[in-house]
């Protein structure tokens, strides 16, 4: 089921040229009607857009508050140590991102450490690479060090259902399921988000009931087909979670995500021990400093860089070389575009260690945003993707959605301000 690796080509050189960096634009878009209490995070984004001297222009998102990201790429600055990152990245030679990289982590050290500064910079570092690509003819993943490690990539259909109560969200989890299964997937993850901090619409339903959910949808899908089961840290007690899992055990999830908060690695660790079902955590992590942590004090046996939130494709590089020196599998996070589904499959493609890539299929998705914002978005053939071989990550923006998400963005941006403190 699993893509096989493959011996390494060698790896193609950077631009020898230097290319500046002249321009850094970051829009906000958000899909109209965007339900904010909703756990579906692809309504709305953060997209930049780097232009180089040449003319080439590199693009890149983020999963994170936009308005936040926007305010770090293009606030003004004040002083050596609060610059923009805007401000940082024009001049900068984008044949060279990890250097680029390592300029901006170093320079915004005094607002950027982590948290969204990470995110920022991730998006902006997804650009450069994208750009540099362009400038290279070469799609991103023969920039990196050691040419591909696959011949295909696999995504898993990520599925999150709409209801606002349990009947409602079980029955379209199970329907998501279903089409996931006849639209040729090999895999898909059951977002069973209905108990703990990050529940839909409030709810607070019983373990029962994630259980009940796992089993329907392996009797569903069949032994041959791997499930993934994320419950969005909605255990406060490891023993806890160990009680659930060990009920769900004889259903094969292929991995448990998210299942305790992030930071409590010591939990992660006792939980790992404690269940057959391989744990799998890091989509809020930045850099690759936390993800060593999570490896190493927390035991998780599968990382999940999100390449915006990580900080782009430099850092999720680095924490995919971490995990195989470690014997861990990476399975990248994503949730907002095609955008970063393309910068996914390049990570993939030199990665052996990577099984599967995060997929929030458009045919299923409840936002326009991510089914539209992206004109050419990567093709599946019975649930594989081939090796990117377009220059860059290989997409381009739909020229009008991306006018019209931008256009709601600033609608709602304007409402906000004119309603009263």
């Amino acid at each position: 089921m699993h893509v096989e690796p493959r011996r390494r080509g060698k790896w193609r050189p950077f631009p020898r040229h230097l290319m500046r960096i002249e321009r850094v634009d970051c829009d906000v878009l958000l899909a109209p009607h965007c339900d904010i209490d909703s756990c579906d995070t692809s309504q709305d984004n953060a997209v930049v857009r780097v232009w180089g001297e040449d003319g080439h222009v590199g693009i890149g998102e983020v999963e994170s508050n936009p308005w936040v990201i926007r305010s770090l790429i293009d606030s003004p600055s004040s002083n050596a140590y609060s610059r923009s990152l805007g401000e940082l990245l024009v001049g900068e030679d984008a044949a060279d991102p990890r250097r680029v990289w390592d300029n901006l982590y170093r320079r915004s050290i005094l607002v950027g450490r982590r948290g969204a500064g990470i995110c920022a910079i991730g998006a902006l570092d997804m650009a450069v690479w994208d750009l540099c690509g362009k400038a290279s003819a070469a799609p991103v993943w023969k920039l990196l060090d050691g040419g591909a490690a696959q011949d295909s990539v696999v995504p898993y259909a990520s599925l999150l259902p709409a209801g606002r109560n349990l009947a409602e969200y079980r029955a379209d989890l199970l329907a998501k399921v279903e089409w996931a299964l006849r639209s040729g997937f090999r895999a898909a993850k059951l977002e069973i988000l209905i108990r703990g901090p990050f529940a839909q619409y409030g709810m607070h339903e019983s373990n029962d009931a994630i259980v009940e959910i796992v089993g329907t949808a392996r009797a569903i899908v069949g032994p041959a087909f791997d499930l993934m089961v994320d419950v969005g840290y909605c255990w406060e007690d490891w023993r806890e979670a160990a009680a659930v899992l060990e009920r769900c055990e004889r259903y094969e999830p292929y991995f448990i995500e998210t299942p305790l908060q992030p930071d409590d690695l010591g939990a992660y660790a006792r939980l790992a021990g404690m269940t057959e079902i391989p744990v799998a955590a890091g989509e809020l992590l930045q850099t690759r400093f936390e993800f060593e942590d999570l490896m190493d004090r927390g035991h998780v046996d599968i990382v999940q860089p999100d390449i915006g939130r990580v900080g782009g494709i430099t850092e999720a590089f680095r924490v995919s070389r971490l995990a195989e020196e470690r014997g861990k599998r990476v399975v990248p996070h994503c949730w907002r575009s095609a955008i970063g589904i393309a910068a996914s499959a390049q990570i993939a493609a030199v990665s052996a260690n990577c099984p599967y890539i995060e997929y929030l299929p458009a045919g299923v998705a409840e936002s326009a945003l991510r089914r539209e914002l992206v004109a050419n978005e990567p093709a599946l053939e019975r649930g594989v993707m081939a090796i990117p071989e377009a220059p860059g990550l290989g997409v381009t923006l739909n020229a009008r959605a991306f006018e019209r998400f931008k256009a709601a963005a600033l609608r709602t941006e304007t409402a906000s301000n004119l309603a009263p403190g």
